[in-house]
């Protein structure tokens, strides 16, 4: 990437030599983005975090094709700026583009009204900023890659790295960079040649798939990996751990392992996870809103939380690792999770995190009263919902079909919770592939209550909280950092 503050370049090309963009947003998070999505336009990014920074940068900087003005800011907000901006000769034809979470329709007409040529809600994807950049005539796309998505394959099992390998090299787009019968191996190939994305086992003679995927994050840590794990007690606990020592998902090896079997298991479950962990064309994630956001829910009264509900799926283990020992030991409500998980793996994964939370964390059953405080995680293949039973709200597990390809989903559990607490349900959607949650938090948001997602810079995948923050069903966006103390304060805040 090519932006950065532009003072802290050697040399200012001349005006035309190329495509320039000046991103003003007092958010740091939110200037790397912008300028990651504006740098795929073939843009060279300038960066000022206020409109007094702004004015003072211009004459400095070659000018820009492009403005991105976010409308709260100190010193100077984006209004002023554009105000400012249009009055002077100088200034009055660039084109500027309000880029904004105000969810309040008269302020983004007055930004409008300013002379912004156009608005983009945030949260927004890539794609659907690019169009309106490209929609002013600035910037051009760079056409979607041809080459493949180069995958290499780590397994002790020759016949497993077989089967992987043919199966991989016959889906369109995919292809088998090399494999490795161990850990040290697959290091030194990738140390060689680099893959896009890693396919690694857990259980390895030489060098383990912990092991090396710890080594591997020291060195590549942004390089996806997808742990394939055995569907057994002793998998389960293993994946938990890379899951947790940055994996970025996992599919779990059928229970019988045969050629078959293993690659209708690819097919199925690990191909799609590939192709999004590795995404090669920039219009892959449905487009925002580029127009007025969608109105939130009103709510005259905020009632007091009765209950937090969690959906999550793909980088759920270290989503949930960040995010509940932020609240967890201090609310007096009770805390229902649903984790994308086979069974088995979700019992691990409840057991370390009760040692991470440093309290009561475990798979729900069937019928148990809900306690303040208590984390309970739906068990893997199970539907988990609630209900009210004679001595307060219980927990309710069921086998019905699969809702959005999951069992467990979220949308069961959040539609129940909204019929039972109404206007004290508390949803949030971390990080995760597909749009389960979707439904639940129109539901939640019907009743009364509030869901917060994950926001896309640090989620792994921005597949659920996507879907609801597109949808404006969202109270807020927030970084993982900062969900468990929203939840927390939520929690805490009385009726006014």
């Amino acid at each position: 990437m090519r932006c950065g503050r532009a003072y802290w370049t050697r040399s200012l090309p001349a005006w035309g030599d190329s495509v320039n963009a000046l991103i003003v947003d007092d958010s740091k998070p939110a200037r790397t983005i912008l300028a990651r999505a504006l740098a795929a336009l073939d843009l060279e990014c300038h960066e000022a975090a206020n409109g007094r920074e702004a004015l003072d940068l211009l004459p400095r900087i070659a000018r820009p094709d492009v403005v991105t003005v976010n409308l709260h800011m100190p010193e100077m907000d984006g209004i002023e700026l554009i105000t400012r901006l249009r009055r002077e000769p100088a200034w009055r034809s660039l084109k500027l583009v309000m880029v904004s979470g105000e969810q309040d329709p008269g302020r983004v007409a007055a930004a409008l009204a300013a002379g912004a040529d156009r608005f983009v809600a945030k949260p927004f994807t890539a794609a659907a900023l690019q169009d309106v950049v490209l929609g002013l005539g600035v910037g051009r796309r760079a056409p979607a890659p041809s080459a493949p998505i180069r995958v290499l394959v780590v397994d002790d099992s020759a016949v497993i790295r077989s089967v992987l390998s043919a199966t991989l090299a016959a889906e369109p787009g995919i292809a088998v960079a090399g494999t490795a019968a161990d850990g040290r191996q697959a290091l030194a190939r990738i140390a060689a040649d680099p893959p896009d994305l890693v396919l690694l086992d857990v259980e390895m003679p030489v060098m383990d798939g912990i092991t090396t995927l710890r080594e591997l994050r020291a060195l590549r840590p942004k390089l996806p990996v997808v742990m394939f794990s055995s569907l057994t007690e002793r998998g389960a606990k293993a994946a938990i751990d890379a899951l947790l020592a940055g994996a970025n998902d996992y599919v779990a090896k059928p229970k019988e392992p045969s050629a078959d079997a293993v690659a209708a298991r690819i097919r199925e479950e690990l191909v799609p996870r590939i192709r999004q962990l590795v995404p090669r064309t920039a219009g892959a994630a449905p487009a925002a809103a580029t127009a007025l956001p969608p109105s939130p829910v009103q709510r005259a009264v905020r009632e007091p939380v009765a209950a937090v509900v969690v959906a999550v799926s793909t980088g759920g283990p270290n989503a949930l690792a960040g995010f509940l020992p932020g609240f967890v030991r201090s609310v007096t409500v009770p805390v229902l999770v649903v984790q994308h998980m086979p069974p088995l793996f979700t019992a691990q994964l409840a057991e370390r995190l009760a040692r991470i939370c440093g309290t009561e964390v475990r798979e729900a059953l069937h019928g148990e009263a809900l306690a303040p405080g208590r984390v309970l995680l739906a068990p893997g293949g199970r539907h988990m919902k609630v209900a009210r039973g004679d001595g307060g709200v219980i927990a309710e597990l069921s086998d019905e079909p699969p809702e959005n390809a999951c069992r467990p989903a979220a949308d069961p559990l959040f539609r129940t919770a909204a019929a039972v607490w109404g206007a004290g349900t508390l949803g949030v959607v971390l990080t995760g592939m597909g749009r389960d949650g979707l439904e639940g938090a129109r539901a939640i948001v019907a009743a009364g209550g509030a869901v917060i997602v994950q926001d896309e810079f640090t989620s792994t995948i921005w597949g659920m909280p996507g879907h609801v923050a597109r949808a404006g069903l969202a109270d807020a966006v927030l970084p993982l950092g900062q969900l468990g103390a929203e939840v927390a304060l939520r929690v805490s805040r009385r009726a006014r």
